[in-house]
């Protein structure tokens, strides 16, 4: 009796170990006394107890830093940059069986890019196009991970830490092109400006009278606030344009 006991629970716990349930975003690599034979896919699996075991791989999408590296720019400028890297294992048998420890590679990898193509930018490049540098790390990691059956999905370059006297020299830089767009800005009114009141001159100067009644217009604006003090300048022919009014009104 025992020993049908024994027999049961030995084929219980048998049963048991034959099955795996794999997660979803993984797959299962089974190994048949050690030599790899195939591919569990999420849900519920069965392999032979004590032959075959069962190695899990992450086939979602991950994330790695690339950690702070030491760079010098095309133009001789000492930078420090880090990122990231997002990629995703696409074989998993190759990711596990072909290389050892393929983030590390990876890595490595990644550092190795960044650093080979900041040093073929120069510094105007690397801060106003981080987007084509990354794109460029991307391409050669990617080339790279075919082999080891990741894909790189993208590179971000994130921080991009510059020495200070680099700084002040750029924000130096910054302040007179802020300067000279507003003196540009500036003289371009200046011009229109001028242009139009040329135009309005050349009209009063063909009007007799007018640029006197424009003065007496304006005269009357500026004296509606009688705290202010106004200065009158009276036109050679003031005392003509009141006569004509003059004449006029008596007609």
């Amino acid at each position: 009796m025992e020993l049908i006991i024994i027999f049961f629970v030995f084929l219980f716990v048998t049963i048991l170990a034959g099955i795996r349930i794999i997660p979803e975003g993984f797959q299962g690599l089974v190994l048949t006394l050690g030599k790899y034979s195939r591919v569990l896919n999420p849900g519920l699996n069965i392999i032979i107890p004590y032959l075959e075991t069962v190695q899990k791989v992450d086939i979602r999408e991950q994330v790695m830093d690339i950690p702070n590296q030491e760079t010098i720019t095309l133009d001789n400028v000492s930078c420090v940059i880090d990122g990231i890297v997002r990629f995703k294992v696409v074989n998993p048998p190759v990711a596990i069986f072909k290389v050892q420890n393929f983030r590390n590679q990876i890595s490595a990898k990644s550092q190795t890019a960044l650093r080979d193509v900041v040093g073929s930018v120069s510094l105007d490049d690397l801060l106003s196009k981080r987007t084509t540098v990354a794109e460029e790390i991307k391409g050669i990691v990617d080339v790279a991970a075919e082999n080891w059956g990741v894909d790189i999905s993208a590179v971000e370059v994130q921080n991009i830490e510059i020495p200070a006297d680099m700084k002040r020299a750029m924000a130096q830089q910054a302040e007179a092109e802020r300067d000279k767009k507003a003196r540009i800005i500036k003289a371009e009114g200046e011009k229109e400006a001028s242009v139009k009141l040329s135009e309005a001159a050349g009209i009063l100067a063909n009007n007799k009278g007018a640029l006197s009644l424009r003065t007496l217009q304006t005269l009357k604006e500026i004296s509606a606030d009688p705290a202010q003090k106004i200065i009158m300048t009276i036109p050679n022919d003031f005392f003509e344009i009141g006569n004509i009014v003059k004449s006029m009104k008596e007609k």
